[in-house]
């Protein structure tokens, strides 16, 4: 047996080491301390988060950035091999019409299939989105965003003959679609015409892939006024259930501050359709100070880019909706600058040159928090803490091990690792073997005996370390795999 271990564990490190050498830029670290930050939570460090390619997990609640290939501000070659790593099964893709039909009515779609091709090669499942304009016909809209619909008889009539060549080209590869994204950043664009070009381009996918999911919308804002003033458009011609999910984006610099717009936009969706769902469409944060995109003129660093990652992901799974993060790799977005929310540095030619913190920190929390687990229901959970907090409990499926996230929400995610302590109360959360598991790092530790007071049906865990970022009380066997 341990001949047959040590010849296991020969063939692991050969793949982690070939996985690391394989890729086009700076080596994938697979090392324990692979996330380095000062977190000195004061308790016994007993192992770190196993990462778990995206091979390895079924399904999970977020979809990954791959975006503006179709402007080609981003070099898909440069940044494919750390997509599996990562753990994230689903991506985000662009049409790009502009990119794709340069010459009225050829069409070269070579640069979009070699993409897809090679993401449904390494497991991964597809979210393609419809835009944007094209400046070869007059009318035509723009090529980049903000840029506005077509709007001349012979645009339009080319856009639907562009959006139904890629849906039939992609029939069988590509099940989820979405429509042209932030609309509303064009201030021409009122909600009755969003409304109308996305039941054109929806019918025309429907039709040639009636199993096709659509998400709708794809809104720059949280606005819950506006979601309704869209879905009444929608609903005036009968066509909301076009639509599988309706999408907004939302950015916050506190993440945790944009949840009682979530809710109100889940509230309002409901009246229109008992089907449908809200789901984030973008969201990321710098890894510097930017002076524009969103998020723009403030210190963001590498520990308040993970932070502001995790926070989003984690409220967006406990809220209940689906969830992007936004995005693999930074982009030089032509005539502006580089947006630096990728979780890998780009140059501004577009080379990765560093994997940043946030990368190692969005892959160990996708490493726990797949499919198999299902959030429990109800105030399960307290926290006495000396500010505003957020948690959630969470069961396994199928073994009902358990497990508590908790993060101090009160205000935007800083540069500071300082702990203070919790008393965190759970009610019927049954944790066997505690361990506290800090996501920014990975960093798995021992809750003394001490700490841990069962009265009846709850559970009282003292003094508990807490502070800006996610931190897990959970069983071990959750995350130490």
């Amino acid at each position: 047996m341990k001949r047959h271990g040590r010849i296991l564990g020969s063939m692991t490190l050969l793949a982690c080491c070939a996985m690391a050498s394989a890729v086009a830029g700076p080596a994938i670290d697979t090392s324990p301390d692979r996330a380095k930050t000062p977190l000195d939570p004061g308790l016994k460090r007993i192992g770190t988060i196993r990462p778990r390619g995206a091979n390895e997990i079924s399904g999970s609640n977020w979809t990954l950035g791959c975006e503006t290939l179709d402007r080609d501000f981003a070099d898909y070659q440069q940044y494919k091999d750390y997509l599996v790593p990562l753990g994230i099964k689903t991506i985000r893709l662009q049409g790009g019409w502009a990119k794709t039909e340069k010459a009225k009515g050829n069409y070269d779609f070579g640069w979009l299939d070699a993409i897809i091709d090679d993401a449904r090669g390494r497991g991964l499942n597809i979210l393609l989105e419809t835009d944007y304009g094209n400046p070869i016909y007059e009318g035509g809209g723009g090529w980049d965003l903000a840029g506005g619909f077509p709007t001349s008889e012979e645009a339009l009539a080319a856009w639907d003959r562009w959006v139904e060549a890629m849906a039939t080209r992609y029939k069988g590869k590509v099940r989820d679609w979405a429509m042209w994204n932030e609309p509303d950043i064009n201030k021409q664009h009122k909600p009755e015409d969003i409304a109308a070009f996305n039941i054109r381009t929806a019918e025309i996918i429907r039709r040639v892939i009636p199993e096709a999911r659509i998400a709708g919308l794809s809104l720059a804002s949280s606005s819950p006024k506006l979601l309704e003033s869209c879905l009444k458009a929608l609903a005036e011609k009968g066509k909301v259930d076009l639509f599988h999910w309706f999408i907004y984006h939302g950015y916050e610099f506190n993440p945790d501050n944009s949840y009682p717009k979530v809710e109100e936009l889940k509230a309002t969706l409901a009246k229109y359709s008992p089907k449908a769902k809200m789901r984030q469409g973008e969201n990321g944060c710098p890894s510097e100070t930017a002076t524009k995109f969103a998020l723009s003129n403030h210190p963001w660093t590498e520990y308040s880019q993970a932070k502001w990652d995790l926070r989003r992901m984690l409220g967006d799974l406990g809220h209940g909706v689906e969830s992007s993060v936004f995005t693999i790799c930074d982009f030089n977005h032509t005539g502006r600058e580089i947006n630096r929310k990728g979780l890998l540095r780009a140059t501004p030619d577009k080379k990765v040159e560093k994997i940043k913190l946030a990368y190692y920190s969005v892959q160990n929390c996708v490493a726990v928090f797949d499919d198999a687990l299902e959030r429990i229901e109800g105030p399960v959970v307290g926290v006495m803490y000396e500010k505003r907090t957020a948690s959630f409990a969470y069961r396994n499926k199928a073994t009902g091990h358990c497990l508590v996230a908790a993060w101090d929400n009160s205000g935007t995610p800083d540069d500071a690792f300082a702990t203070r302590p919790a008393q965190v109360v759970a009610r019927g959360v049954a944790i066997l073997e505690p361990v506290w598991v800090d996501l920014v790092s990975g960093g798995i530790y021992e809750i003394p005996p001490d700490r841990v007071l069962k009265a009846g049906e709850f559970t009282i865990f003292k003094d508990i370390p807490l502070y800006d970022a996610p931190v897990l009380i959970a069983e071990r066997a959750l995350v130490a795999r």
